[in-house]
This record gives C-alpha cells, sequence and structure tokens, in this order.
C-alpha cells in the first residue's frame, strides 16, 4: 500500500495509535495455535514481498505487519494508497497440507475470514466481491474497503496479504470508490481488535479447510463465501486476460473457487481469474 504520507513518529497523529506488537503476540501466538511468529514493522515496501523472501526459512504461521507500506500491490499490480496506521496491513505465511488444485480457495478463505471477524468486532457489514475485495457501505453506495492478494512463496508456501482501510477519512480515500470501516460507522477502529478478530478467525477456517482436505463444501467454506458474496445474483463484466470480456449473471462459485456466469446464450462458463465489475446494483 502506497502512502502519500511519510511516518512522522509514532504518535504523529494521535487518532491512530501504533499497534502493540507485544500484546498481540502474546494474544495469538500460542503453543497449539497456527500463528507461530507475529512481528510489526514501522514501514516496509510490501509485505508480501518481505515474507515470501523468507518464506523457506519460516515455519506456517508467520505473520507480518506494516504500520505503512510504501510499495504495496493488489491484484495486477495495482497499488493501494493508505496513510500510515490507517490500517491493517498485514502477510500471512500458509503451507497447506491440501491437494494443490484446491489452493485457489486461499484468497476467498481469507475474505470469509476477514469478513466474520470484521464484522463482530467492527460491527459493520462487510461482503465479498468475487474473488478478492472486501465491500462496505458508505451512505448506501457499495465501497471497496479492503483487498486481499495471495501469491506461491517457496518450495511449499503461500503468503496471503490482506489490506485494510480502517480509519481513513474522505479527502485521504485514494479514488472516490474507496471505503474505510470508519466511513461505514464501525463500532470500533481500534486496530489491535480489529487484528486480533482477522487472525483468530483465519485459523479457525483455515483449520477447518484443511482438515477437510481442501474441500470448501465440506468444510462449509463454500456456503459461508456464497452467504456473504454480494457478486453472486448480479449481472456481471467479467474482464479476462487476452483483452476478452464475459457479461452474464454470476450464478455461482464451483469447487475450485472459480466464478460461475450463465450466458446469454444459455450455458455457462467458469472464470478462474479476472477482473469482475459489478454492472447492476444490488437487489
Amino acid at each position: 500500500m502506497t502512502s502519500s504520507q511519510g511516518s512522522a513518529g509514532r504518535w504523529s497523529d494521535l487518532d491512530r495509535p501504533p499497534l502493540n506488537a507485544p500484546a498481540l503476540r502474546h494474544a495469538l501466538v500460542l503453543p497449539d495455535g497456527l500463528w507461530t511468529s507475529l512481528d510489526v514493522v514501522e514501514s516496509t515496501g510490501s509485505t508480501n514481498t518481505d515474507l515470501a523472501a523468507r518464506a523457506d526459512a519460516l515455519p506456517e504461521g508467520a505473520v507480518l505487519v506494516a504500520e505503512e507500506q510504501t510499495s504495496g500491490r493488489g491484484r495486477l499490480d495495482r497499488a493501494w494508497t493508505a496513510p500510515a496506521r490507517s490500517g491493517l496491513f498485514l502477510s500471512v505465511l500458509l503451507k497447506p497440507d491440501v491437494p494443490v488444485h484446491r489452493w485457489g480457495w486461499l484468497p476467498l478463505l481469507t475474505g470469509v475470514a476477514a469478513a466474520t471477524g470484521l464484522s463482530k468486532a467492527a460491527g459493520a457489514d462487510l461482503t465479498l466481491k468475487w474473488p478478492n475485495d472486501l465491500l462496505v457501505r458508505v451512505a448506501g453506495e457499495e465501497r471497496k474497503t479492503g483487498g486481499i492478494l495471495a501469491e506461491r512463496a517457496g518450495a511449499d508456501g503461500v503468503v496471503v496479504g490482506l489490506g485494510l482501510n480502517v480509519s481513513l477519512r474522505p479527502d485521504e480515500l485514494p479514488v472516490p470508490a474507496a471505503g474505510s470501516l470508519l466511513l461505514a460507522d464501525a463500532v470500533s477502529t481500534d486496530r489491535d481488535t480489529l487484528l486480533r478478530a482477522v487472525l483468530r478467525s483465519l485459523e479457525q477456517w483455515y483449520g477447518a479447510w484443511v482438515r477437510a482436505g481442501g474441500d470448501p463444501a465440506a468444510s462449509g467454506l463454500l456456503a459461508a463465501y456464497e452467504e456473504r458474496c454480494a457478486t453472486l445474483g448480479r449481472r456481471v463484466r467479467a474482464e479476462l486476460p487476452g483483452e476478452r470480456k464475459l457479461e452474464g449473471e454470476a450464478v455461482g462459485v464451483d469447487g475450485d473457487g472459480r466464478l460461475v456466469v450463465a450466458t446469454e446464450g444459455g450455458g455457462t462458463e467458469a472464470v478462474a481469474a479476472g477482473d469482475i465489475v459489478h454492472l447492476r446494483a444490488a437487489g
């Protein structure tokens, strides 16, 4: 996430205190838990890049959090901008013992975990845009408040990055379509509380998914994703690799995490990668 302002000190913005790293480690890094380490850095280029570079040397469950990112990336190498300490910018290292063809569910799983954890901790209703966006409503308008990026790392790992706008004010939004938990009238924007909620929820969903051998239906993940997915039931345009476009109604998510689109000719097509544009407002 690219910041337009530098950090002028840990307490330069009293409304945005720094994360309490020792307390977070005490609460989350437990002997029998998924999370094996948790580091908070004041500033870095990209938590995904940093964690991926150490993937082979680290055990599963390493967590890296940055107060500010200067070269953060979303899907398709898009920049994501946010002032220091205005959000949650983190990456986790996972080494799932499930068939590799199921690994495509990890961004969707992270979305479900983040949305369910944040809905409880922040009191905001978050929904998911396939495949990797977190949405909130600001004055009745659907806005993107977060994104997820999963990348292969090392011999057997995946680094999953999550960026979430927490306290961005209207004049700080990178684009008009962006939002934040603050603008969505969240009951809490305490980042320590929110980070604990996200990581605990992710640990629960990831554990259930791994125990089910990566089966999204048996783990309950498929049903949970469909329940929170704002893309389903809407007319969409899929902008696919090779400059191909596909329009139709998003009718489901298949067992490999692909979006199933019903076309005007009466058939269906499963979309594995691409940008999705919602053409019809949610009903």
